[in-house]
């Protein structure tokens, strides 16, 4: 699917707020609702938008304490691999999980509730998982940049014609 302008504006505009109906959106794209509702729901059954959620605090929730954690692999075969990642899937605490090119092999973003929850989490689940050699954890002191949306892409300019 190509993104337009208008679809650009429209993914900009539920980044920053979710929750506008479709009314709002088409009168901030400067559309009627109907057109805007069928690129509304073009960009969703295309996957340019995944779906909509809540941000939530997580010290609201009594999951203030989070870590960054490197993760370095002893095998790097895709059997280990595959087992890995199935099963840090499975841990609830995992907020975000990347692999790498390079080492570390892995970062993870965990929250729990204190550095005991933690340590707990560390030793018995996540030191345990297939293939882990090492783990170097790091204490988030505060979010500087968090859940910010993607910038909308510059569009360039068309070439003039000649004449």
């Amino acid at each position: 699917m190509r993104v337009d302008a208008i679809d650009r504006k429209i993914i900009a505009l539920l980044q920053e707020d979710g929750r506008l109906t479709v009314t709002e959106l088409a009168q901030r794209v400067g559309l009627s609702a109907a057109p805007c509702h069928r690129r509304l729901r073009e960009l969703e059954r295309t996957g340019a938008i995944k779906g909509y959620r809540a941000v939530v605090d997580p010290a609201a929730l009594g999951l203030g304490f989070e870590v960054l954690i490197s993760v370095t692999m002893d095998r790097e075969d895709a059997g280990t691999i595959d087992a890995f990642e199935r099963s840090l899937v499975g841990v609830a605490e995992v907020r975000h999980a990347e692999r790498l090119f390079g080492e570390p092999d892995y970062i993870i973003r965990v929250a729990t509730a204190d550095i005991a929850a933690y340590q707990r989490l560390r030793d018995e689940k996540l030191a345990t998982l297939p293939g882990v050699r090492r783990l170097t954890s790091t204490i988030v002191m505060k979010s500087v940049v968090d859940e910010r949306p993607y910038p909308q892409p510059s569009v360039p300019p068309r070439p003039k014609r000649a004449r």
